[in-house]
């Protein structure tokens, strides 16, 4: 079945241009488009959908909170922030308010298939610039970071999940098979108590994990 997607973008010509881009494929189909999240926030209950792309700067109800207000009702959807902002504010803002990926928009169109196909696997796609800048730009807290009792291995593959890979592509930098590297992510969760790599990625780097 054809990937189900939800656009909320408020610039119509690169709306316009996201449609367009699913439109050239028979895997995606676009559920709905719209210019805000504000009159629009009963399509994701009622479509349902298995993506949604999300601009961050948005009239009335900011993307960051929309994000918020979807996390309330659905924990499982997969949300891709696509913004021109690549600041620490709303990359972090957009990443603890539940977001699944976060692209800019100058690489969608090298970047939005193959990051929706990751977040589907259970990745958190990210522009390489704001993996590097979310990695980097975390202050330590004070005092020692908590143990997880993690092997090397699992340090190892939390530190790929953490700079965005999906789990195809830590399998293949680590030459470990898909589903051995789904059992070691699995492990992961149970031990950070989380639920998927958004929330593993986000507690890594809040604690200092990596």
């Amino acid at each position: 079945m054809p990937v189900t997607v939800c656009i909320f973008e408020d610039n119509k010509a690169f709306r316009g241009s996201l449609e367009e881009l699913f439109s050239f494929s028979d895997d995606f189909v676009v559920t709905g488009s719209f210019d805000s999240y504000q009159h629009a926030s009963g399509e994701v209950r009622n479509s349902n959908p298995d993506v949604i792309l999300m601009d961050i700067d948005m009239p009335g109800i900011s993307g960051i909170e929309a994000v918020k207000q979807i996390r309330d009702f659905n924990k499982k959807v997969a949300i891709i922030m696509l913004t021109v902002f690549d600041d620490n504010k709303h990359v972090l803002d957009a990443i603890f308010a539940g977001a699944s990926g976060y692209l800019l928009k100058k690489h969608v169109a090298e970047r939005l298939i193959t990051a929706i196909r990751e977040v589907l696997n259970g990745g958190a796609p990210m522009s390489p610039a704001i993996a590097k800048m979310v990695l980097q730009s975390m202050q330590p807290p004070q005092g020692e970071p908590l143990d997880y009792h993690f092997t090397s291995r699992e340090k190892d593959i939390l530190q790929l999940l953490c700079k965005g890979n999906s789990y195809k592509m830590i399998a293949a930098e680590t030459g470990l098979s898909f589903e051995t590297i789904r059992s070691y992510i699995k492990h992961i969760y149970e031990k950070l108590q989380v639920h998927s790599a958004t929330e593993a990625v986000s507690k890594a780097i809040k604690e200092r994990l990596i």
